[in-house]
């Protein structure tokens, strides 16, 4: 099945860099990118359906031209580009387009603290990570290139990893000169004996595509030890599952996003 980049674009400082890290990404894996923009048109509360449906119009076309251009500055023409402008919410429309028949990638930025903070109250972000079943790309700011040669994944006891999912999104991988870390952040006092089992089983299991190993971050030392792991390259991606303690926990989320993803630039994928 064709492999696909749905890039969410709002036309923010930020967009030209999530484009080219899509297309940087795109080259090596032969994907198709459509670039996708939700429209905020303001219509006047007592304007008539005629009215407002032309000022929807003139918003999706005006904005289809800014997409197009964008597109003709970042983007190679040997890359085939797409693209979906609507003024329905992203939450009606990325269900209809990940139904289509592509293996599907969904990208997404965040800008920075004040979008992170917001991040924590149900921004768009993270309403889009809540909201698709797909695998979730999310971009910090000052990536415009992609590499790939360490993944961390994250592994939680209760929540189960999603292995069919974590497969697809290897199929977008390069599995030469790349290593995986599965890794698991333990509670205190926490029996880690499963846990460390299963992180050998997944090290195990994928020895033979990629160089793997795994780790344990105990209470005393976990935040620290991920920081000496995970060295905030661009280099880097960091892989989590939606759902698991590292996404729902507020200390781990926050650490997470704001000293791993955005202060460090590390890519964050979200599996569902």
């Amino acid at each position: 099945m064709n492999k696909r980049f749905i890039v969410l674009i709002d036309f923010s400082e930020y967009s030209s860099n999530l484009i080219k890290y899509a297309c940087d990404w795109s080259q090596e894996t032969n994907a198709k990118i459509l670039l996708h923009h939700q429209t905020h048109a303001f219509l006047p509360a007592f304007a008539e359906k005629e009215a407002r449906d032309y000022i929807v119009r003139q918003a999706n076309d005006q904005a289809l031209e800014k997409l197009k251009a964008l597109a003709n500055d970042l983007i190679p023409h040997t890359i085939e580009v797409a693209y979906y402008v609507s003024e329905i919410d992203f939450h009606l429309t990325l269900p209809e387009l990940l139904a289509e028949p592509f293996e599907n990638l969904v990208f997404i930025g965040l800008k920075g603290t004040g979008i992170l903070k917001k991040l924590f109250l149900g921004s768009v972000a993270l309403r889009i990570i809540g909201n698709t079943e797909n695998t979730v790309v999310a971009m910090p700011k000052g990536i415009d290139s992609f590499s790939h040669e360490k993944i961390f994944v994250a592994v939680g006891e209760k929540k189960l990893l999603n292995i069919q999912q974590l497969n697809n999104f290897l199929e977008f991988m390069d599995h030469h000169n790349t290593s995986i870390t599965f890794f698991h952040l333990a509670k205190p006092n926490e029996d880690t004996t499963q846990i460390k089992e299963q992180l050998q089983n997944l090290a195990e299991t994928y020895a033979d595509r990629f160089t793997t190993n795994f780790a344990i971050y105990e209470a005393n030392n976990r935040l620290d030890g991920i920081k000496s792991v995970i060295n905030n390259k661009i280099d880097e991606i960091l892989i989590v599952q939606k759902g698991s303690r590292i996404l729902t926990d507020q200390l781990f989320r926050r650490f997470l996003i704001n000293e791993l993803v955005y202060e460090g630039r590390t890519p964050l994928i979200i599996l569902p």
